[in-house]
């Protein structure tokens, strides 16, 4: 049992490893891409941010959304912040599988590309519209008479630029039309329909968006038309912006290139052997035996192969 045990782990170990190894060469090729995303996340909290600025508290306005839901109240407020933190960490759990499983049907950093580029888009017209007009926030430490209702004037730019997170993100105010909740609900949930592998928990996602929707109304955190421009906007969005961008490479598809032709290929045909077994391709064996006879530098190489080959469980 020991020793299966410690096979098995072995196995882990090597997969992992080669499966970073790949992962850091495309990282090498889109880091600039995927940290222009990153930066841009936190622009869109520091717009968030300094709209708080300009919101004027005021009467609520009137709402089909909260005349047939309840409100939730401040007490249970955090059922709506916890259903997102599950699908935000479950969705950021699942784009890291393939470091782990042998089924793998894309690169995290390439999926990881694609979900920026979406959230980018969304997030941009969200400021936009958000900047136009300010509404009064349902939330009740944005009513009238609350003391977070409205932001002192700042006193340094540091204030500013440090948006006081992550107090300054759950409270803020005016960043209403439409919900950044569900800007990443829906990005999560269309990219896992189109590249997860389990269809009930497709469909399992699709429910939780809509109680998260639902959630989110309740809650007062929005107004019921930042939930609906919300749906058809992000999913407009998404559709098109995925049109246009190349589509990833197919891992469960031998025939389907490992990585994108722009990797610059610095290691020659070992490195492409590596990319087959990572891909659960075998490697012709009797190419071992030649490649050890033509050169005895290869030898090392070979064993390498077996190894990650084994690690594949071939």
């Amino acid at each position: 049992m020991t020793l299966y045990i410690t096979r098995e782990a072995s196995k882990l170990w090597r997969k992992v490893y080669v499966e970073t190894s790949v992962e850091l060469q495309l990282l090498a090729e889109k880091w600039k891409l995927l940290l222009a995303g990153l930066v841009f996340q936190y622009i869109h909290g520091l717009s968030a941010r300094g709209v708080h600025y300009l919101h004027q508290p005021g009467p609520t306005l009137q709402d089909l959304g909260f005349m047939i839901l309840p409100e939730l109240g401040k007490e249970r407020g955090y059922i709506s912040e916890s259903l997102f933190t599950f699908v935000f960490l479950s969705f950021v759990l699942w784009t890291f599988y393939p470091f782990v499983y042998h089924s793998k049907r894309f690169y995290t950093v390439l999926l990881w590309r694609r979900v920026l580029a979406f959230l980018v888009a969304c997030q941009v017209l969200r400021i936009i519209t958000f900047y136009s007009t300010q509404l009064p926030g349902p939330n009740y430490h944005c009513r009238e008479g609350s003391k977070l209702a409205r932001l002192p004037s700042p006193e340094s730019v540091t204030e500013v630029l440090l948006i006081n997170f992550p107090r300054g993100v759950i409270y803020g105010c005016g960043d209403l039309i439409f919900s950044s909740h569900m800007i990443f609900t829906l990005v999560f949930v269309r990219t896992y329909h189109k590249y997860g592998s389990k269809r009930f928990i497709k469909l399992l996602a699709w429910v939780i968006a809509i109680i998260q929707s639902m959630l989110i109304v309740a809650s007062r955190k929005h107004y019921t038309v930042d939930i609906v421009v919300a749906w058809y906007t992000v999913n407009l969005v998404v559709f098109f912006i995925d049109k246009k961008l190349p589509e990833m490479p197919d891992r469960s598809s031998g025939s389907q290139p490992l990585l994108p032709l722009s990797v610059k290929e610095k290691e020659g045909k070992s490195r492409e052997e590596n990319l087959k077994l990572l891909n659960g391709n075998s490697v012709d064996t009797a190419d071992w035996r030649q490649r050890m006879q033509m050169n005895g530098s290869h030898g090392e190489e070979s064993i390498h192969i077996r190894s990650e080959s084994a690690a594949n469980g071939k």
